[in-house]
């Protein structure tokens, strides 16, 4: 191992350029204290909302204080070597002095989350460094972030889905016009629906629209975020979600206890307020549930992590609701291939609650990354 001490020299990777940077920050910070010092060296590299790779200097602040988000700001300038021989980071700044040693890593732990490092980006920089990474390769990111081809995968893998539809043009081009979505689709769809960026996360650019005289505001909101936007039909029913982890030593794929999201009085829907600011939901870890019921979700959790080729961990979300005839329902409706790990977060609630603690799900998920190597076939 490159550490001190022959410790496992782990580089923490945070920010990004997403909507979704403080909540990566938020998350690192957790990440960085589980991480146990007597076996990991922890490298913090953030990076700035501009795209900047930086050292973090100490005082970084990673966590939301008195409702402010965190953000990531100065620090030493490095970048991430492409020559899979450099194994690791580069100092940008010749005058900084930190020595050789920080240049090499062991593994990459990427605690971002939306474009720019969920989608596959990274994944693909990490693959061409040749540095072993936590979390799902490039193809399983990519098509996880984007959430009409997770869709469209675990749809041919026999997993049930909501009714939904792409803003497209006549030609089949996306198309953030909302006059594309035709009166016969409005009717499918009925009211009230979501208006989602399709490429996105923790509720950013979600609208809830109850009168279609709304929708264009609402494509306008998803369409800042995404061009591509997704317009959901509403599931009633039970969030419910489920964690999955990579087996140990190789092994299927595990999934934790499920856990359900239960909205307080005047809370309309899990927006990104009620998620991280708002003290506006309960939380059930583990969900009230019958056997069948958890055994159910459990299963089409860890089907939908083999669907979907994910890697190392994953967050699977449900609806769980009942059908004509008063039998239960569930519905997918969406994939998280990097999960939050605040301190609120349901992924490592959901493990605790399985008998996974948070120091032990992080050694986990370093001791595969180590294990599977990147992940480009030789």
């Amino acid at each position: 191992m490159s550490g001190k001490a022959g410790k496992v020299r782990v580089a923490v990777v945070f920010g990004g350029r997403s909507t979704e940077h403080a909540i990566s920050c938020v998350s690192a910070g957790s990440v960085i204290a589980a991480l146990d010092p007597d076996r990991y060296e922890v490298v913090p590299v953030g990076i700035a909302t501009d795209g900047r790779w930086v050292l973090a200097d100490p005082d970084q602040r990673l966590a939301i204080t008195d409702g402010r988000l965190p953000e990531v700001t100065g620090g030493t300038a490095v970048s991430l070597v492409g020559d899979p021989a450099g194994r690791g980071l580069a100092v940008l700044d010749p005058g900084r002095a930190i020595g050789p040693a920080l240049t090499q890593v062991d593994v990459v732990f990427p605690v971002l989350h939306g474009p720019y490092g969920e989608d596959g980006t990274i994944q693909g920089l990490l693959e061409m460094a040749g540095v072993p990474y936590v979390g799902s390769g490039v193809f399983a990111s990519a098509a996880s972030m984007d959430k009409e081809f997770t869709k469209k995968l675990l749809a041919a893998d026999g997993l049930p889905q909501g009714d939904h539809a792409v803003l497209r043009d006549a030609d089949g081009a996306v198309c953030p016009d909302p006059a594309v979505l035709d009166d016969a689709t409005r009717q499918r769809l009925g009211l009230p629906v979501f208006v989602k960026p399709s490429r996105a996360g923790s509720s950013i650019g979600i609208t809830k629209v109850t009168d279609w005289a709304d929708l264009p505001a609402a494509v306008a909101t998803a369409a800042a975020v995404d061009p591509k936007v997704i317009v959901e039909a509403a599931v009633p029913g039970r969030e419910i979600e489920c964690g999955v982890l990579a087996g140990r030593d190789g092994g299927p794929p595990e999934a934790s206890l499920p856990a359900e999201i239960k909205l307080r009085p005047g809370t309309d829907w899990y927006d990104f307020a009620a998620k991280y600011l708002d003290d506006a939901v309960d939380f059930d870890v583990p969900a009230d549930l019958g056997p069948a019921q958890t055994k159910a979700i459990r299963d089409a959790a860890r089907r939908a992590f083999r669907a979907l080729d994910c890697r190392g961990l994953a967050r699977v979300d449900f609806f769980l609701g009942t059908d004509a005839d008063g039998n239960d329902r569930l519905v997918i409706n969406e994939v998280n291939t990097m999960p939050g790990f605040t301190p609120i977060s349901m992924f490592p609630r959901m493990w605790a609650a399985t008998g996974v603690s948070y120091p032990e799900l992080v050694d986990r998920l370093v001791a595969t990354a180590l294990r599977e190597g990147p992940r480009t076939p030789r």
